[in-house]
């Protein structure tokens, strides 16, 4: 055989170990998310709170309890995560905020929140109304792009 022929099929077997062993610690990480799921559902509560102030900020600088810190893996406490500083009764909290409703909280408004410990699952109005964000408005170059995806059917149409 002739070297080039070894050298792809060295490259071949690291790739295909290489593939195996993600595939195995993905599965290990979503047993562990499911796990820490359940988790969040099983002591999550509803509570109304007055939305103070929300930013993405570093775990040390955020006002979080010193436990939190302390059980944070240390390579993860210089990252940004969504924090809202809240009024809860009588009380103002720092509070980790889900991702993907983040950007739909509401600041200096009155909400009904689900936490589930110091973490804010899902954020309603004071009277059970879903919040929608504000959209942004489009440039003319991106109206133009979808407006050539949906004419070419790349693109469902707007009603």
């Amino acid at each position: 055989m002739s070297t080039l022929t070894i050298v792809l099929l060295v490259i071949l077997a690291v790739l295909i170990i290489a593939v195996v062993a993600l595939y195995f610690v993905g599965r290990k990480a979503q047993k562990k998310q499911e796990e820490q799921q359940a988790q969040i559902d099983a002591m999550k509560q509803t509570v109304s709170m007055l939305i103070i102030d929300k930013k993405r900020m570093k775990i040390k600088d955020a006002g979080l309890p010193q436990m939190v810190l302390e059980q944070t893996p240390k390579w993860l406490r210089g990252s940004k995560l969504p924090v809202v500083k809240a009024k809860v009764g009588p009380q103002i909290m720092s509070l980790i905020c889900e991702e993907k409703i983040f950007d739909s909280v509401p600041v200096k408004k009155e909400v009904k929140a689900v936490v589930s410990g110091i973490y804010i699952t899902d954020v309603k109005g004071l009277h059970g109304k879903p919040i929608v964000k504000e959209q942004k408005k489009k440039s003319k170059f991106k109206q133009l792009v979808e407006r050539a995806q949906e004419k070419a059917g790349a693109k469902p149409l707007r009603k």
